[in-house]
């Protein structure tokens, strides 16, 4: 279908339905066929991004640097198009109970920090690429407990921090990472209680999803589809419910700049290093 614009998305909640259900339609009424196709795990959709399955990702920032080192690697280019207003300038915390020894970075030494899972970008890989710009790898310097919840979502299912706070206040790790919009989240609903846990650390500012293309994306469909999406407005009451349940305020231009330390991490471990030169290969 040459005239309809094809999403990619991963299904890490029954809820992406209905989110890219209400889309479809907002977009049709503004004369833009629209479609979508979900996959399990982000490392599929990036395949099938290159495989030409559909027009644009909506990608994990992990996904986001898997397509660009793929891209760059085919001699392709990548590009982020857009992105929410609640993608950018995040940070992750990394939390202690209140009554821990633990004041400095340097006091995790010999310690155990709880993590979410292994590939979640806020819960695990920026927070350790924290640590290591400070002097402090993983097992090395100190021990590391992964709460493996849906790998392959790249933590958009909050399951593995959620897990890990919990057992950060069980006493069984000595400090625990997040996003600091999940700092607030657990805090609220009791999973941290009020007045019982402190930050020890917090990262630098970086971002969170975007929409990928990738060359040879249709032009005309995709720019439409960049207008519509920065068109909608917080205070219309029909676009209004469709924010909301895509958890934004308002859609903004792509951009690439916040994905620094997530990069750095990758190239200091290698985390995405095999899947890379798979896919670059075929």
């Amino acid at each position: 279908m040459t005239d309809t614009l094809i999403l990619g998305a991963v299904a890490y909640d029954a809820k992406v339905v209905t989110i890219w259900d209400g889309f479809q339609k907002w977009l049709a009424q503004r004369g833009l066929a629209f479609d979508y196709v979900l996959y399990s795990n982000y490392e599929r959709q990036v395949e099938q991004h290159f495989a030409g399955a559909f027009h644009v990702a909506w990608n994990s920032p992990l996904a986001w640097l898997q397509a660009q080192r793929i891209a760059a690697r085919q001699g392709r280019v990548a590009r982020a198009v857009a992105m929410r207003d609640t993608d950018m300038d995040l940070t992750s915390l990394v939390i202690v109970r209140e009554e821990s020894p633990l004041r400095t970075i340097e006091d995790l030494r010999g310690k155990t920090l709880g993590v979410g899972a292994m590939d979640s970008p806020q819960a695990t890989m920026i927070p350790l690429q924290h640590f290591a710009a400070h002097g402090l790898v993983a097992e090395r310097d100190f021990a590391v407990r992964r709460f493996d919840v849906l790998v392959g979502k790249h933590g958009d299912h909050v399951g593995g921090e959620r897990d890990a706070a919990k057992a950060l206040m069980r006493g069984e790790v000595d400090a625990t990472c997040m996003i600091d919009g999940n700092h607030l989240v657990f805090t609220g609903e009791g999973t941290l209680p009020r007045g019982r846990t402190r930050v020890l650390t917090q990262t630098g500012r970086y971002d969170h999803c975007n929409f990928t293309v990738l060359d040879g994306a249709p032009d005309r469909l995709v720019t439409r589809f960049v207008e519509l999406l920065l068109s909608m407005r917080y205070d219309d009451p029909v676009a209004r419910p469709l924010l909301d349940l895509e958890g934004l305020k308002q859609w903004r231009v792509g951009r690439t700049s916040g994905y620094a330390q997530l990069d750095a991490g990758c190239a200091r471990f290698g985390w995405i290093d095999d899947f890379v030169n798979a896919v670059a290969a075929r």
